[in-house]
């Protein structure tokens, strides 16, 4: 499996669910609150802190984590 870098440079602004429950029918997480389905972008983490802010919208940063690459060649997978 590969993770691509595609949307890594962008901050994400996401609503915490109100009141999950369990779908009697399917067993599915659910909720009646539609903000949870809601994703916005930012540029900058500045962005996304004033947004935030302005808005009065408690918030939690996550720093992304620092991608570490291994660099080998094609010949790695049949050798050791």
């Amino acid at each position: 499996m590969q993770s691509g870098l595609a949307k890594y440079d962008k901050w994400i602004l996401e609503f915490q669910t109100k009141d999950p429950g369990i779908n009697p029918l399917m067993g599915w997480e659910t909720s009646t609150d539609t903000l949870s389905e809601l994703k916005l972008e930012f540029t900058t983490k500045e962005l996304a802190i004033n947004y935030a802010k302005k808005k009065k919208i408690n918030y939690e940063i996550i720093e992304p984590k620092i991608r570490k690459t291994v660099k080998k060649s094609y010949a790695d997978n049949f050798l050791g």
